[in-house]
C-alpha cells in the first residue's frame, strides 16, 4: 500500500472501529491542559503571519533595532514595531534600549529551534 501524499485521502479515517485502551489511556494521561494548548495555539497563529516569520528568521541571524528590520525586510518601522509588540507579548522576542534605539532579539534558544526546524521541514 503506498503512503505518496496524492493517496493521502485513503488514510483519513479507519476502516473499522477498534479502540486500544491502553494507547488511549496513555495519551489522555499526557494531554496539555487547555491553558498550555491556548498558548501553544497563540505561538502557532502568530507563526501564521509572513511578516511576522520573516522578523522571526532575521532575528535568528542576530540582534537587529527596528530600523535595520524594517529596511531588510522593505517595511515600515510602524509596521515592523507592531508586529515586534505582538511577538514580545508571546515572549518569542526580547528587546532592549541603546539611546534611542530598540533592539531585538529571539527570547530563548527554543524560539530559533522552532524557526530552524521549521525551515528545515520545508525545505526537505
Amino acid at each position: 500500500m503506498s503512503t505518496r501524499s496524492d493517496d493521502l485521502g485513503q488514510f483519513d479515517v479507519c476502516e473499522k472501529t477498534c479502540i486500544h485502551h491502553e494507547r488511549v489511556a496513555q495519551v489522555q494521561g499526557a494531554l496539555l491542559d487547555d491553558d498550555a494548548a491556548a498558548d501553544l495555539a497563540e505561538i502557532f497563529s502568530l507563526l501564521g503571519d509572513r511578516t511576522r516569520v520573516r522578523i522571526l528568521h532575521a532575528l535568528t541571524l542576530g540582534e537587529l533595532c527596528v530600523c535595520d528590520i524594517a529596511a531588510a525586510l522593505n517595511i515600515t518601522s510602524s509596521a515592523i514595531s507592531h508586529q515586534l509588540r505582538l511577538l514580545r507579548t508571546a515572549k518569542l522576542v526580547k528587546a532592549r534600549k541603546e539611546g534611542k534605539n530598540v533592539f531585538y532579539s529571539l527570547d530563548d534558544s527554543h524560539v530559533h529551534s522552532l524557526i530552524a526546524q521549521g525551515l528545515q521541514h520545508i525545505l526537505e
